[in-house]
């Protein structure tokens, strides 16, 4: 039998991402009972609520004000409010600052109950057709182009299915980035406004979905699916890449191209393999 929320609690509730139904009948009774909802955008949320016919107040809890509001929040808690706490779309904690409220929660002995609903990630990757056994969900990649490069530098050996979020004015970027430190070959899905209207799927390769989007702009929110690397055949020692670079840079290759072509063969980041040419002594130099 459903129950009122319990006094002190704190529950994270998730929202629709696009289609105002995808909401849970236990996601409805919470947010008409509880004593407050801490929301990203009260705006935004207010749409929701409105559409719902719930008068629950609301109080903005976002990136901006969370080292404020979160001690509120407790006190409002530790005096026995119930409390929801909703993003702008799906499960609060995913790629915003609803994990530092939980964190205090538990840290303050405050129950905290999940009120489970959509995610994009996951939806995505219901429908992707990528490996769904083992994935891991990274977020948005960085704005600024060189710690985003790292960021994927890292993720190059990484077996498991990719899931990222990106914007669409940083799309183009993103996908060049994919394809210089992924491999232009990799398979990827494009899943834009997941569960709205104009819902769309688009798989290919990276190196596709370069070309699609130079003839098209990129429109509403993304979720990318990417495959993961192949296990590589080839491991090889520290010692043994050394000699196997020694032996080409002595055909006359350039360390740039010798640790281009050894990547490839081991399927490691290129700037690895490059890093140990550059340690190599003359007269493997050319």
């Amino acid at each position: 039998m459903p129950t009122d929320p319990k006094p002190g609690t704190l529950y994270v509730v998730g929202t629709p991402i696009g289609n105002l139904e995808d909401i849970t009948l236990r996601a409805v009774r919470i947010l008409q009972t509880v004593d407050l909802i801490a929301a990203e955008d009260t705006r935004h949320t207010g749409r929701l609520l409105q559409h719902l016919q719930i008068k629950t107040p609301q109080v903005s809890y976002h990136e901006h004000n969370r080292n404020s509001r979160i001690p509120e929040l407790l006190a409002h808690l530790t005096n026995d409010k119930a409390i929801a706490l909703v993003s702008d779309a799906g499960m609060p904690g995913i790629s915003d600052p609803g994990y530092e409220l939980v964190l205090a929660c538990i840290g303050a002995g405050i129950p905290v109950v999940p009120i489970p609903g959509a995610s994009a990630a996951i939806t995505a990757l219901s429908a992707s057709g990528l490996p769904t056994d083992r994935f891991v969900f990274e977020g948005f990649l960085s704005a600024k182009a060189q710690q985003r490069r790292e960021h994927l530098e890292f993720l190059q050996t990484e077996c498991r299915t990719l899931i990222f979020y990106e914007s669409p004015h940083r799309l183009r970027d993103s996908l060049q980035d994919l394809a210089e430190m992924l491999g232009s070959d990799r398979q990827i899905v494009l899943a834009r406004e997941l569960t709205k209207f104009y819902e769309e799927f688009w798989r290919g390769t990276i190196a596709e979905a370069i070309a699609h989007y130079s003839q098209r702009e990129p429109q509403g929110e993304y979720t990318l699916v990417l495959a993961g690397s192949p296990p590589s055949q080839h491991q090889l020692t520290e010692a043994e890449l050394k000699t196997e670079l020694q032996q080409l840079i002595s055909q006359g290759i350039s360390r740039s191209q010798a640790s281009r072509q050894l990547a490839k063969f081991t399927s490691l980041p290129r700037r690895q393999v490059y890093q140990i040419a550059l340690s190599l002594e003359p007269p493997y130099e050319v």
